[in-house]
């Protein structure tokens, strides 16, 4: 025959019930053992996530820096063509009049709407909270669209003005070249900023997740620190009626921990 297991010893000895009142009784500490533990796991898991988050917006941050690096590059560049050619238009002014400027780029694609408000409320400088409920309306998928969009936008404006470069330099005009360069950085430099500013979203978007997913892990913790006292609880209330030894040395390793954790926190 088996033997009974220690729990179920201290359930004879703390003489339950024999119903259904009493059956659960007896089963409350495996309960909230079970439950304690799912709640760990989940805790874990939210931590988890909380730290993939942050690190992904790390990449997405770096992603923005060397959008914005191209928009700075380009936008001196534009500047120092232009300056030259303001240089060279006191001698050629007829050149530089008779030049011709870079194509604008072809219509921007349609953002959605949450997309501009939060866009909008950046340019507004609006308070974190404020940003925070117009970010958590932005689905990741929408904005995945959005940047895809933008970088074709782009990529179709470096398709139009390269072989129009190409017959410029081949013509020849050194005004000419640089006048339509001028241009064409300042449109490029403007497109670079567009795709930055959609990275920047995307990086605020993933540090909310991580602050919710952080905050989503304590509130586990502290559910699971509850389920295991009243694993404790309803463990010590058992040994305390059947006044056997397993509630001293229960009790006694409940202090035992109480302590060292205390000076874990102070002195560790």
């Amino acid at each position: 025959m088996a033997k009974p297991l220690p729990l179920e010893k201290l359930k004879e000895a703390a003489q339950l019930p024999d119903n259904k009142w009493g059956k659960l009784l007896g089963a409350t500490p495996v309960v909230m053992t079970v439950v304690a533990t799912l709640l760990a796991g989940l805790a874990s898991s939210e931590m988890t996530k909380a730290q993939y988050e942050r690190a992904y917006a790390a990449q997405l941050q770096s992603r923005a820096g060397d959008q914005w690096a191209f928009f700075q590059a380009k936008r001196l560049r534009g500047e120092m063509q232009r300056n030259t050619l303001d240089l060279l238009s006191t001698q050629t002014g007829a050149a530089a009049v008779s030049a011709e400027d870079a194509p604008t780029p072809p219509p921007a694609p349609a953002v959605a709407p949450e997309i501009t408000a939060v866009l909008q409320g950046v340019r507004d400088e609006l308070s974190d909270e404020a940003l925070t409920s117009l970010v958590m309306k932005v689905k990741p998928a929408v904005l995945a669209d959005a940047q895809r969009a933008a970088k074709d936008h782009a990529a179709a404006y470096d398709a139009l003005t390269g072989p129009l470069l190409k017959k410029i330099e081949a013509d020849g005009s050194v005004v000419a070249r640089l006048r339509f360069n001028a241009t064409r950085y300042h449109h490029e430099s403007q497109l670079n900023a567009a795709i930055a500013r959609l990275y920047e979203l995307q990086v605020r978007k993933s540090n909310v997740a991580a602050e919710r997913h952080h905050t989503r892990s304590q509130r586990f913790f502290f559910g699971m620190l509850a389920a295991q006292m009243g694993v404790i609880i309803s463990t010590l209330a058992m040994a305390a009626k059947a006044r056997n030894l397993l509630w001293s040395l229960a009790a006694g390793a409940g202090v035992v921990a109480i302590v060292f954790a205390i000076y874990v926190y102070l002195y560790v």
